[in-house]
């Protein structure tokens, strides 16, 4: 089965997306079978990875998630050839809402996802900035999450509350759910606030937080507008090398954390 995560910030602007897309696309190159899921209504990560609007309008996690549209119906290809996308467009504004008379409303993604699980090494869900609906839906399909947070002076504003809704929702919803780790972005080695922002993560989540430190890179601006990855649009660039250092440090832990576990099953 695949080992699902989302990538989760309530936090606009913090490089949730960016992080989805280029960490999905390392993976893929590293052999790896990737699902990306975009749960956010502005599509960001379905247009980043060169799916054109009309191309979300019929097939997308909306219809999904409301019962229209068979989930294998929705996986589109990509450029990348073992990463495969679910595409997100505004309708799914709408989810949050008719999401709430259903049953089991939680549960709608995670549901959809245990049928094409098993296709895949890692589903990986870009979240809305949000705690809404649709980020529950996420994190309740998952088995861990990852926080991007940039190395700015309002890091930490919000951490908080993210992690205390993780926690209920490992109560409530899904007892399996643990922090993958936390992913430093929009580094700038030029400024000294960067270097204490860095400090006092580490000092407060220590090994949560993942030793590869993401940039700020002109190339990971530029690469969306062109419907590319880092890895399609300038594969030699900084932004490049430290998302392809992220991906393998995911990889690693989740493989070390398989490990452990077969080993723990034998002993019993």
């Amino acid at each position: 089965m695949a080992h699902i995560i989302s990538i989760a910030n309530q936090k606009g602007g913090v490089g949730k997306t960016t992080t989805s897309v280029n960490m999905s696309a390392c993976l893929s190159e590293m052999g790896r079978r990737v699902l990306l899921v975009d749960m956010d209504p502005q599509g960001n990560a379905s247009s980043g990875l060169g799916i054109r609007k009309k191309d979300q309008s019929d097939k997308n996690v909306y219809r999904v998630l409301i019962g229209e549209l068979g989930i294998r119906d929705a996986i589109q290809p990509t450029e990348h050839k073992n990463l495969f996308i679910i595409s997100a467009n505004p309708d799914l504004v709408g989810a949050e809402i008719e999401l709430i008379d259903m049953p089991q409303r939680e549960y709608k993604l995670k549901e959809a996802l245990k049928l094409v699980s098993i296709d895949y090494d890692y589903v990986i869900i870009d979240c809305p900035p949000s705690l809404g609906m649709l980020t529950i839906n996420a994190m309740t399909a998952s088995s861990s999450f990852i926080v991007p947070l940039q190395c700015e002076y309002y890091a930490l504003e919000g951490l908080s509350q993210l992690l205390n809704t993780a926690g209920l929702l490992k109560r409530k919803l899904n007892p399996d759910l643990k922090i993958e780790g936390i992913a430093l972005t929009m580094f700038d080695r030029r400024n000294n606030l960067s270097h204490q922002v860095v400090n006092e993560i580490r000092s407060h989540f220590g090994k949560k937080v993942f030793d590869s430190i993401i940039p700020r890179n002109v190339r990971l601006s530029e690469a969306p507008s062109h419907g590319q990855s880092i890895l399609m649009y300038d594969p030699r660039s900084v932004g490049a090398k430290m998302y392809l250092s992220l991906a393998r440090e995911v990889d690693k832990r989740y493989r070390q954390y398989k490990k452990q576990t077969v080993s723990r099953e034998s002993e019993l």
